[in-house]
């Protein structure tokens, strides 16, 4: 299990997901977000949508669900959980029984501003976690190695727009980094920036 944690905007997300594509093909990924004051129920209906299980059928039904998504937890993969953040004792302590049944092959990534006090309220998923990574903001001469590694039009780019692409997050909550050059790069195929291999790599490496 592996906690990637830090403040908002400042690309949490984007980084785990480059650092999942550096997984082989062969390697399944599995992706949920938390929702706000999610139940139960709920959590287990994402988590059955996230493996392609019939979460109509299941949702309602406890028992079933939960050896379905058991048994989904055999394959080696990794479940990606954004937003972990919200995800109340008793949901981290439903993922702790889930890896904890027997024959359960499948790694957890939480990710989330302040997943980490969450996990801190949870103790007993908290003490299975083997990694954990806090995101820094870039400081301000590693903006233009990085920016330009997402799309080369930011290499000719002015100072001061550089500043604002690393500023605070838009009105939405959503970070200036992350819904601008991002976007722009993943739809490019880029590798990830240099600022960020120090702990994606040990991410990946640890998955498994």
């Amino acid at each position: 299990m592996c906690c990637v944690y830090g403040d908002t905007g400042l690309g949490k997300t984007v980084a785990v997901e480059q650092a999942l594509h550096l997984l082989p093909g062969r390697v399944p990924v599995w992706r949920t977000v938390a929702g706000v004051a999610d139940g139960l129920p709920q959590l287990r209906a994402s988590l059955c949508e996230a493996f392609g299980l019939p979460s109509g059928a299941l949702t309602h039904r406890a028992g079933p669900a939960s050896q379905a998504l058991m048994r989904a937890l055999v394959e080696p993969g990794v479940l990606f959980v954004d937003d972990a953040q919200r995800l109340t004792p008793p949901l981290l302590d439903y993922l702790r029984q889930l890896w904890d049944a027997p024959g359960c092959g499948a790694a957890l990534v939480l990710c989330g501003a302040g997943s980490e006090r969450a996990l801190a309220r949870a103790s007993a998923l908290r003490s299975r976690v083997l990694t954990w990574h806090q995101v820094g903001r870039l400081e301000a001469s590693q903006l233009p190695q990085t920016l330009t590694l997402f799309h080369p039009v930011w290499a000719e780019a002015d100072p001061d727009d550089l500043a604002r692409a690393d500023g605070p997050p838009l009105p939405t909550g959503s970070a200036v980094f992350r819904t601008t050059p991002a976007a722009v790069g993943y739809s490019c195929g880029v590798t990830v920036a240099p600022a960020y291999r120090s702990w994606l790599w040990p991410v990946v490496a640890q998955l498994f």
